[in-house]
């Protein structure tokens, strides 16, 4: 057994893990071509968070998923860096957008140089992956479109908030469908299309990506809330401190209206506060920790992880397959 990937995924089978550990490292030289400028300094900053490393879990879902065709068609690796830049340019945005002080265990661009530099390097990110899919046909670029703007609406339903009368759990829900789950998705159809996989296995890998990246970002939402900045690469309670309503803060309000506890009703008022301050923020967060809300949560990413897992019920029993089940598993195990 062998270990690769993000998540310390474990590989059984050596022709798999060579071909996928093969993928990977011509995934990252194409990062940081792709990544390169005439002017140094677009370099440093465009090369700031590919270097300062991260899950590749996109890249990785490309090279798995382009097992059930010709795993070594052209486009593979190049899709697989156009999906990780269009990753890598929302995180620039995102930070600016959160004020984020930290990413990937190092300072957030826009903590480095500035709120504008770091959303014009995103776009210099997205341009650069544009470049690219240019080259993979105009199948994939309608379909990386398709996926952006998916992302895009997300942010902005995010931003927005549910309209009046709309279950808050619902709205979330389809705010990360667009915004991580189309990304997720358009990784396992970039591996299956660009190997010349059978039409309904790219199907059935995309709707597995989607439900994947769901339960990714639910996984992450409680990371958010149970770690320290040590395991999770980022600043803890950045979503709380920024008053975006992530699944535990929903299931909390939730289970606040149904039942009228006063303890569940000082915690949301708690959270909807200023949460500028450094010691209400720790409050908030210690509260979190131990409260039912955030075992609920874990459960909705288990329930959107068992859903990907069963989605791969058609596809032939093969190591990809195992491995692409197994993912299932350490999503989960990264909520807790």
């Amino acid at each position: 057994m062998t270990v690769v990937g993000p998540f310390g995924l474990s590989v059984r089978d050596q022709a798999l893990e060579a071909d996928v550990q093969a993928g990977l490292t011509a995934v990252e030289e194409g990062l940081l071509e792709a990544t390169k400028s005439e002017v140094p300094f677009i370099t440093e900053a465009a090369q700031h968070l590919v270097r300062a490393g991260g899950k590749r879990f996109r890249p990785l879902l490309v090279m798995l998923t382009a097992q059930f065709g010709d795993r070594y068609a052209p486009g593979i690796v190049p899709s697989a860096v156009v999906v990780e830049l269009t990753h890598l340019a929302t995180l620039y945005h995102d930070d600016v957008m959160d004020e984020a002080a930290v990413r990937r265990g190092v300072d957030s661009a826009n903590t480095r140089w500035g709120n504008s530099v770091a959303v014009l390097t995103g776009d210099f990110l997205f341009a650069r992956a544009s470049h690219i899919l240019a080259d993979l046909g105009p199948e994939a670029v309608r379909v990386q479109a398709e996926a952006f703007e998916r992302l895009v609406t997300g942010q902005i339903l995010e931003t927005a908030g549910p309209q009046d009368g709309r279950d808050p759990v619902e709205h979330y829900l389809d705010v990360l469908s667009g915004k991580t789950g189309s990304l997720v998705a358009v990784s396992c159809r970039f591996g299956a299309m660009m190997s010349g996989a059978d039409e309904t296995v790219v199907d059935v890998l995309t709707q597995y990506g989607e439900r994947l990246g769901v339960a990714f970002q639910l996984a992450d939402d409680v990371l958010d809330i149970a770690s320290d900045s040590h395991e999770s690469g980022k600043t803890p309670g950045t979503d709380l401190r920024e008053g975006i309503p992530t699944m535990p803060v929903l299931r909390l309000r939730e289970r606040a209206a149904r039942l009228g506890l006063a303890e569940d009703v000082a915690l949301s008022e708690l959270l909807d506060s200023d949460l500028s301050d450094d010691a209400r923020l720790a409050e908030a967060l210690a509260q979190l920790r131990v409260h039912p809300a955030l075992e609920q949560a874990r459960r909705d990413t288990v329930r959107y992880a068992e859903d990907a897992r069963a989605s791969l019920a058609p596809l032939p029993e093969m190591g990809a397959k195992a491995a692409l089940m197994e993912l299932c598993d350490a999503v989960v195990h990264r909520a807790g």
